[in-house]
């Protein structure tokens, strides 16, 4: 390997997801030369494992469930859903695991794309690892940012070597429906999963190690998905979790699977979804004394706080604030208007693009959970509220009794919860879980983000009739729980 330092870029991004390519497009944008470099695909993991391939194969799911219980169309419904055209609609959102379009992006962005594995080698220095196995060094001469994302954490399972589990990846990727399929976890991906492969036909047994799913979602809303995913044949086990997992024989042995109260399952595939890593444990972390394998910490300009010199940034998922591709696409724009101002010399607090920090990583995070039913949620649950010992007052209503509600579903099973600041009187939390619930989003997001107070909200009228008018109802029934007090 030449030491040979052969080029210089005033940006070095490490990592090609959303999150890179908008860091690298701000600072691109603003006259800095930049580099996004990346060993897999220009892309990254939403665009080709995880939300694109995953709502893709959600959706059919979430289609047939509406449509079965709607009158004039449930007498259509017959059969299964067709696997093989799910899968084809699915390969075609993520072209084909092909990054050309990506790549041709890039390139009309005016962004160098260097392809291999790189690893931060010193201050501002990086080297990359190419496909033909040379080495290019690289130098900074503004910053480095790393945006390398993190990938599945395996649970420390004996026989777990023998077992070649499904992780989010292969769950989403595969290419056959398994007859039966056991899956171990709790939260969005282990619920998403669910419903996707129930709905194309497999037997799955969800395992929990916790009481009740998404336990970072409001609990009401969280018993709703439950019953939804009884109800379509998926068994839940609570309060439970595997002691050993192998496959014993050959491939069509299954994975036989022991949980803590002696039942052995015998599964096709087994799928671990037992959270997120980061993925630093070999980007050179150590040149520059840090740990390898740790998350990175950052302020709210995204600049990682162990290192001088205000040169590293650390943006998306590798700085474990939110763990949501558009969290992290939000904090790319913040980390690249910050080192643009950094390289033209000016201060922060002055700059002409207003004072950036990233504020929406601890106030308004919002995120959908695409289930049976929805879960649309942003700000702070009860639970929360309560840890952080922050006084709100609760206010739930039914959305089944809001007119448009009911021309979705004559079943209507849905609830609404809004917390709000009694002092302030503005909203910090909202939930939203039943059928088209997610377009209610971004409106909690905007009161929660624009601190909008009550008096105000009172003039955003929702239309009729559509779901959106439980915004009102909320606001009704705040005000009578507050005549009443």
């Amino acid at each position: 390997m030449s030491d040979e330092i052969i080029e210089t870029y005033d940006v070095i991004v490490l990592g090609a997801g959303p999150v890179g390519e908008n860091v690298a497009d701000r600072a691109c944008a603003a006259g800095l030369s930049t580099v996004v470099i990346e060993s897999e695909l220009v892309g990254g993991e939403c665009s080709y494992w995880a939300c694109e391939p995953s709502k893709a194969l959600l959706r059919p799911a979430l289609l047939y469930a509406e449509a079965a219980r709607f009158p004039g169309v449930a007498s259509t419904v017959t059969g299964p859903l067709d696997a093989r055209a799910v899968f084809a609609n699915r390969d075609r959102m993520v072209a084909d695991w092909n990054d050309r379009g990506q790549v041709e992006w890039l390139e009309s962005a005016g962004i160098a794309l260097l392809r291999g594995h790189g690893r931060l080698d010193g201050v501002r220095q990086v080297t990359v690892e190419t496909p033909d196995g040379g080495a290019v060094r690289l130098r900074a001469r503004h910053a480095v940012a790393v945006c390398t994302g993190t990938r599945a954490a395996l649970p420390p399972l004996p026989g777990l070597d023998t077992v070649r589990p499904w992780t989010s990846r292969e769950a989403t990727g595969a290419r056959a429906v398994p007859g039966r399929l056991a899956i171990l976890g709790a939260g969005v991906v282990a619920v998403e999963m669910a419903t996707a492969w129930r709905a194309l036909g497999a037997e799955v047994v969800l395992i929990a190690r916790e009481p009740r799913l998404l336990t970072r979602v409001e609990p009401f809303a969280a018993e709703l998905v439950a019953d939804r995913l009884r109800a379509a044949g998926v068994e839940l086990r609570f309060d439970s979790g595997i002691v050993s997992a192998e496959r014993a024989g050959g491939a069509d042995d299954g994975v036989h699977v022991s949980l803590p109260d002696g039942t052995r399952l015998v599964v096709d595939e087994l799928l671990l979804a037992t959270g997120r890593a980061p993925r630093t444990d070999d980007i050179g972390m150590e040149t520059i004394g840090l740990v390898p394998g740790d998350w990175l910490t950052t302020d709210d300009t995204f600049t990682v706080t162990a290192v001088e010199g205000d040169w590293l940034y650390a943006v998306g998922d590798v700085n474990r604030r939110a763990l949501l591709t558009h969290q992290g696409k939000y904090q790319a724009r913040i980390a690249g208007a910050v080192i643009a101002d950094r390289a033209a010399g000016r201060d922060l607090d002055t700059s002409p693009w207003g004072r950036h920090a990233g504020t929406a990583d601890l106030l308004a995070v919002p995120q959908v959970v695409v289930a049976d039913p929805e879960i649309a949620a942003v700000g702070c649950t009860v639970e929360e509220a309560a840890r952080a010992g922050r006084a709100v007052d609760v206010v739930d209503y039914d959305i089944g009794h809001v007119a448009g509600a009911l021309q979705h579903d004559p079943d209507y099973r849905g609830r609404a919860r809004i917390l709000i600041d009694p002092d302030r009187r503005v909203i910090v939390g909202a939930t939203f879980a039943g059928p088209g619930v997610a377009e209610l989003l971004h409106s909690a997001t905007i009161a929660i983000a624009g601190e909008v107070p009550l008096d105000r909200l009172w003039h955003a009228v929702p239309s009729f009739p559509t779901i959106s008018e439980v915004w009102l109802r909320l606001l009704e029934t705040y005000r009578d729980q507050r005549a009443k007090s």
